[in-house]
């Protein structure tokens, strides 16, 4: 963006010539024409629309397939070799099986589980209160509890009363 305002200034108010700017700045003449042309870069611009992949009317198939092998053991899961199969012998698709692993991949990277790992400065604590049955003498009574715990270290500290 700096250069594209730069060399306009250099050729617009400066009065440098087409000539030279191109020469200092190593582009072409129809670049340059476009920077005189527009007050600030286009963004990209995909000329022509990229042709849909041939999955595309399958897509809900494989994510059927993949819902069902959820409760599927894990030994009897679909493979991609499986799936394509299926989808060729089954549905009449006729893309490659390369696609199909590539959606694949592409959904096992959205569908994984994210952890978050936890962080505990030391010297912070946590603490909750709630109750319990526990046996006295004998005799099982509710108990409230009080708990207190060290996540840097580990510790906890439980406090039991009869109220």
């Amino acid at each position: 963006m700096e250069k594209w305002n730069e060399i306009r200034h250099r050729v617009l108010a400066d009065g440098a010539s087409k000539r030279s700017v191109r020469r200092d700045y190593g582009i072409g003449a129809a670049v340059l024409d476009k920077i005189l042309a527009l007050p600030e870069p286009p963004g990209y611009r995909q000329r022509v629309e990229r042709p849909k992949s041939k999955l595309g009317p399958f897509m809900g198939v494989v994510d059927a397939i993949l819902e069902d092998d959820k409760q599927a053991p894990a030994k009897q899961r679909h493979t991609a070799r499986r799936i394509f199969d299926r989808l060729s012998d089954e549905h009449g698709y006729s893309g490659s099986e390369v696609t199909v692993r590539r959606y694949l991949a592409l959904h096992k990277r959205a569908s994984a589980e994210v952890f978050v790992p936890l962080s505990q400065p030391p010297g912070e604590a946590q603490f909750d209160f709630g109750e319990a049955t526990v046996e006295i003498e004998g005799i099982r009574v509710k108990a409230a509890l009080a708990v207190m715990a060290l996540p840097y270290c580990d510790a906890f500290f439980v406090s039991a009363s009869p109220r």
